[in-house]
Order: structure tokens, then sequence, then C-alpha cells
């Protein structure tokens, strides 16, 4: 996979379709270390805050993953072929808590270039971030009820806006 460094500025993504259909990977730890858990993820958002390129990621408290994000101050995000689907359909569905589901997804963390958090081999976008700010979702400010739905175990998630200091990807994916 050959990947090059784009500037925020030049990131050219069908945002949507990034996040519903080719979902990401969320991982966050330590490759050095090797303390790094990863999950599939398809709600969140990429844009500017504060000034600052951002992307926007929500765990519930009951994902192994959410440990990572709350001990490490960084994440990454990464987008793959669309050869790897099963791969994002086995790390949404297993836990991290009960065994190597990366190894078993054949997946393959590599180092990131300014953050501890890793990237994939086989991603063909990698988007690094350190921790901005956090908030948890409160139901009582939900404007549609019908946004209840996605919380049957009232498992609201935890927010994390992360500024985005890296971002590689093939070609498709710069100006």
């Amino acid at each position: 996979m050959t990947r090059t460094p784009i500037p925020f500025d030049e990131l050219l993504v069908k945002t949507h379709h990034l996040w519903d259909k080719q979902w990401l990977l969320l991982t966050s730890g330590d490759f050095a270390e090797g303390r790094f858990n990863t999950m599939t993820v398809g709600w969140g958002s990429l844009g500017t805050m504060w000034g600052r390129p951002f992307a926007q990621v929500v765990v519930r408290p009951i994902r192994y993953t959410y440990q990572f994000m709350e001990r490490y101050d960084t994440f990454t995000l990464c987008a793959f072929p669309e050869d790897c689907h099963d791969a994002l359909q086995l790390m949404g569905a297993k836990s991290g808590r009960d065994g190597d589901k990366i190894a078993e997804a054949g997946l393959t963390p590599i180092a990131s270039t300014r953050i501890a958090a890793p990237g994939f081999a086989e991603a063909e976008l990698i988007i690094e971030c350190r921790k901005i700010y956090w908030d948890d979702l409160d139901p009582a400010r939900f404007l549609d009820s019908s946004i209840e739905r996605h919380y049957p175990q009232k498992a609201y998630h935890r927010i994390y806006f992360g500024q985005i200091v890296a971002i590689w990807g093939e070609r498709s994916f710069g100006a």
C-alpha cells in the first residue's frame, strides 16, 4: 500500500460514505508498548473545531476500547479497501478482551508517524489524532426521541474530539 502525507485541507472523502458504509477502525493505545485495542466505528465526524482539524468519535463505556481511550491521549482512524470488509466486521463483533482479534482478522499494526497509537499496514487512509476534548451524551438532551432506540441498554456514548495531527493516504484521498 502506497500512502503519502495529505494536508487536512486537501483531504478528499465522501464523509457519510466513509463512516456509514466503508467504516473505520478506531485504535487507541501505545504501539511501542504493545498495548492497544481497536474497534470498528461507523459513527463520527471530521471537520474543524476551535480552528483545528478534528475527528470526533464515540465509544460506549462497555466497549474494551473505552479503557484505552481513557488511558491514552492519542488514537487513529483507519479506512480500508473493500476486500477488508470481513476483517472490519470481525473487529466490530468481537472484543479484544477475549483474544487477539487483530491477528484473527489478518491485520498488521504499524507505528504511526506522530503519535503512539498504531495504524494498519492494510489501511488506505490513516488519520492520526491527539485527544483535545471529551463529553458524555446526555439522553435528556436528545431533541429527537427516536435517537433513544440506539440505546436499549442505556449504554450512552462518550464523545471524543481528536485534533488531527497527520493524515496518510493513497493518492485518491488527496487533492
